[in-house]
């Protein structure tokens, strides 16, 4: 059996099949030691390198779908290293055999809670594609007084960084003083979008944690920094949720 070469790049996690086509027309991917070209077909007994790295045989790859749940802390980055030598969430996730670990989108490094990890590279793209439209959900701690109004712009859309950015639910959950929390869901997950859009409205984040992923939550029983595998049933449901 043979499959294109970008297919295999993308599922071990090398990024989409569009930049890896790029990847390729640049003469980065060999494939038993000859330069490879886009459009190429590769079997199980083919010797594929990427910038001089052997990938990993496929057979050993091909159905071995995982994914993980990771309870991200405050202050760790979600590249998989860093310049200037901060901890990111790849430190502390269980080693692997072959292939690699995937994020399936970030958090920016003020921003705790659920994070999604897969050894499929295709499905984390899907995953993340804003076409896919995949509900996350985040408690948010607001510092100031919040208004219906506030409340009804946010739901309406705001225009932010050119895009219309809104929040398709926000429901209150409580606090003291100045410090109320809330629940909001958004389809999409923009750089720093669930800041913006409270920011816009006059108000200041102090507080941010995702609790869910489409139809995955963050369980009690998984604490900061610690990671708890997926079962088959819930790795099929994202599955399924991207055809």
């Amino acid at each position: 059996m043979s499959e294109k070469l970008q297919k295999i790049l993308a599922r071990a996690g090398f990024g989409s099949r569009r930049e890896l086509e790029r990847w390729i027309a640049a003469g980065r991917v060999k494939v038993n030691g000859q330069i490879a070209k886009v459009g190429d077909r590769v079997s199980d007994s083919d010797r594929v390198t990427v910038d001089g790295k052997r990938l990993a045989p496929q057979q050993k790859t091909r159905g071995s779908r995982r994914v993980i749940l990771y309870n991200k802390p405050e202050d760790e980055i979600s590249t998989r290293k860093d310049p200037e030598g901060r901890p990111t969430v790849f430190d502390k996730l269980p080693p692997l055999k072959h292939g690699r670990w995937v994020s399936i989108g970030r958090l920016d490094i003020n921003t705790s809670g659920l994070l999604l990890f897969t050894t499929d590279g295709e499905l984390a793209n899907r995953l993340t594609h804003p076409r896919s439209q995949i509900e996350r959900e985040y408690a948010v701690r607001v510092m100031g007084e919040v208004s219906p109004e506030m409340v009804q712009a946010m739901h309406a859309g705001v225009v932010i960084d050119d895009h219309l950015c809104r929040f398709t639910d926000v429901q209150h959950y409580g606090g003291e003083g100045i410090n109320q929390w809330y629940h909001v869901v958004l389809m999409e997950g923009r750089n720093r979008e669930v800041r913006k859009l409270w920011e816009s409205q006059g108000l200041k984040v102090s507080r941010l944690k995702r609790v869910r992923f489409g139809p995955i939550f963050i369980p009690s029983s998984v604490k900061r920094g610690q990671f708890q595998e997926l079962a088959k049933p819930e790795v099929d449901k994202l599955v399924k949720m991207v055809g």
